[in-house]
């Protein structure tokens, strides 16, 4: 095995993937990329409110939009940096990705990759749901072998 791709968020799922995925790595001696895709634009942006807009709102907003980008992109750096931390012994590359399709993203990188390792769910609002969209949809479309990691509750490692 020679190269494993990691999707991460800000979730504990994606952690707990990271960390496994580390773990392959260092088992298999492969190299690992780390992948984060951001939404750079908030979603109360993303619609507008149908009116016109003057030169001037238009250039306000392309700044604020501007500011928001390169905010979400310095907090992405940061999240993939603190995840990962120290890791000398392995080839690690970062990739941070501004887009509004993280599985996307993941499926494309797989097919460079011997093993694409993804957590169970992330940050979607539906807590209930044993498999996210993205994980699922890595699982039916990566070109690779998908390892989906099931985030562990504080239940779980009590019972363990």
């Amino acid at each position: 095995m020679h190269r494993i791709v990691v999707g991460i968020d800000d979730s504990t799922g994606a952690r707990q993937a990271l960390t496994w995925a580390v773990a392959e790595a260092r088992l298999r001696d492969a190299a690992l990329e780390v992948v984060h895709v951001y939404d750079p634009v908030p979603t109360a942006w993303a619609y507008a409110d149908g009116e016109l807009l003057s030169a001037s709102r238009a250039a306000a907003l392309d700044r604020d939009i501007e500011d928001a980008r390169r905010t979400a992109e310095e907090h992405a750096q940061t999240m993939v940096a603190n995840a990962i931390g120290d890791i000398a012994d392995l080839s690690v590359e970062t990739t941070v990705v501004e887009g509004f399709r993280p599985a996307e993203e993941l499926i494309s990188r797989s097919a460079n990759a011997d093993l694409l390792v993804v957590g169970s769910r992330g940050r979607g609002g539906f807590a209930g749901l044993l498999l996210g969209s993205v994980s699922q949809q890595c699982a039916t479309h990566a070109h690779c072998p998908v390892v989906i990691i099931r985030e562990e509750s504080d239940t779980d490692a009590a019972d363990s």
